[in-house]
């Protein structure tokens, strides 16, 4: 056995407020979970694969295709508190990746590129993706924004328009993907950290990296993903995936 371990977690629930149960939704003829999983599993780059969940008809659903899931405790209040209840099981886990189990088309060039991150640069805690946007679509408060250092460290991500451009046009803005890749203590750090006013104020988990310090170092990929929140997205997701089986 290795010593050490590179593990990709897919958090999934059942009780989504605006599609109650979109982990089993079917997607081009399988649930969405498993779609996610496949993509995992496809990077090629990840020692283990697992999918945590407290709801057992998505645990026998991966059971049945295959996956090794992890039935963890209803009261999470977040994913990274979900995954983060797996991973202090996981001894021999350096790295993990928390996988959002709501993302059926997030690119596996993408994930192991933020595995060679970590392994690459040991002095980094956590790293997240980003993907440029129009000026239009950076307008959305549905689309998280974040903004980069010259060493592409996040130095703040916002619902809000972000950098406000006065008389500058060809500043780039970056959509946030919601993707990390931590270090097993930084996970386990974080997880015990309080929310701080910025992360309660704009409703991002990941501020709470920053207001206490923690470097989050940003991957930027030409890939934009949909994420499945409601049923519209899955209907596009499923277009999407069809038109690349016929093309």
């Amino acid at each position: 056995m290795p010593l050490s371990k590179v593990v990709a977690i897919i958090p999934a629930r059942w009780g989504s407020t605006r599609f109650p149960g979109k982990a089993l939704h079917g997607i081009a003829g399988k649930p969405l979970i498993r779609h996610v999983w496949e993509r995992c599993v496809e990077a090629g780059c990840f020692d283990q694969v697992v999918i945590a969940t407290d709801d057992m008809r998505i645990a026998e659903a991966g059971f049945n295709f295959g996956a090794e899931v992890a039935v963890t405790s209803a009261d999470h209040p977040s994913g990274t508190d979900r995954i983060a209840e797996v991973a202090r099981k996981l001894k021999k886990a350096t790295i993990i990746l928390n996988v959002q189990g709501d993302e059926p088309l997030v690119d596996p060039g993408l994930l192991e590129q933020l595995t060679r991150k970590l392994k690459e640069n040991p002095k980094i805690p956590i790293v997240t993706a980003a993907t440029p946007i129009s000026l239009e679509e950076s307008l959305s408060e549905h689309h998280v924004k974040v903004v980069l250092d010259r060493l592409e460290d996040a130095l703040y991500f916002s619902r809000s328009c972000i950098p406000f451009r006065r008389g500058i046009s060809n500043l780039k803005t970056y959509k946030h993907l919601g993707i990390y890749g931590y270090r097993r203590k930084a996970l386990l750090d974080f997880v015990k950290m309080s929310p701080g006013a910025l992360e309660q104020a704009e409703q991002l988990e990941q501020l709470r990296a920053l207001e206490n310090g923690l470097k989050i170092r940003v991957v930027v990929s030409e890939i934009n993903s949909i994420g499945v929140d409601t049923p519209e997205d899955a209907s596009e997701v499923e277009r999407l995936i069809l038109s690349r089986r016929s093309g």
